[in-house]
């Protein structure tokens, strides 16, 4: 992901109870016309787009949308007869929306992408190993077919600030959790936080 060139503005879907964490996916119907629009600008273009936790009922992005989101890139979209497409998001990166936009039928921001770095370095194999018996814990009562599925997904990666939104994305379902996750600046602290959530009540 770290070679993919981001724009410095997308649209943004703005979506009630929805927080896409980086490498995770994001299954959508997209049948809104401003919607429709968005996606078929995006394919044409960057393949990006975003998505934001809709906080309020307003319509005023900057009233309704969480400040922080993330972007993603469109896997498989296939349009159907109707008109209505059916895609994969895929989470790229944590990005801050800085100001909204005018001059599209969708909502649309400057953003500006929010790097995450392990530190300090020296623990973050620590920070894996931890993580991994945590989450390997939380599933012991679980099949052992779904035991191994997970734990299979649990080792593609070393890198604990992957590991860390995989684990969000796949365990943590409640919505201001999820923004809270999103939002927390320092992986450490975010791994620190799962590891307690995934403890047995």
């Amino acid at each position: 992901m770290s070679a993919l060139q981001l724009p410095e503005q997308v649209g943004v879907m703005i979506l009630p109870d929805c927080v896409l964490f980086p490498h995770g996916g994001l299954p959508l119907h997209i049948f809104e016309d401003r919607y429709r629009t968005m996606l078929q600008d995006a394919i044409d273009g960057h393949c990006f787009f975003a998505v934001a936790n809709k906080t309020t009922d307003s319509e005023d992005p900057n009233e309704c949308a969480a400040s922080i989101g993330t972007v993603g890139i469109v896997r498989a979209s296939h349009e159907q007869q109707d008109g209505t497409s059916n895609l994969l998001l895929h989470g790229v990166i944590r990005v801050k929306f800085l100001r909204w936009l005018e001059g599209k039928p969708y909502p649309f921001a400057e953003i500006e992408p929010i790097p995450a770095i392990f530190e300090p370095e020296s623990q973050a194999v620590g920070a894996v190993a931890t993580l991994r018996g945590c989450v390997e814990d939380a599933i012991k009562d679980l099949a052992e077919e779904v035991q191994k599925a997970v734990m299979e997904i649990m080792h593609r990666s070393d890198d604990p600030v992957i590991l860390a939104d995989i684990v969000s994305q796949q365990f943590i379902h409640d919505t201001d959790a999820r923004q809270m996750l999103l939002e927390l600046e320092h992986p450490a602290a975010r791994i620190a936080w799962l590891c307690q959530a995934l403890q047995p009540d």
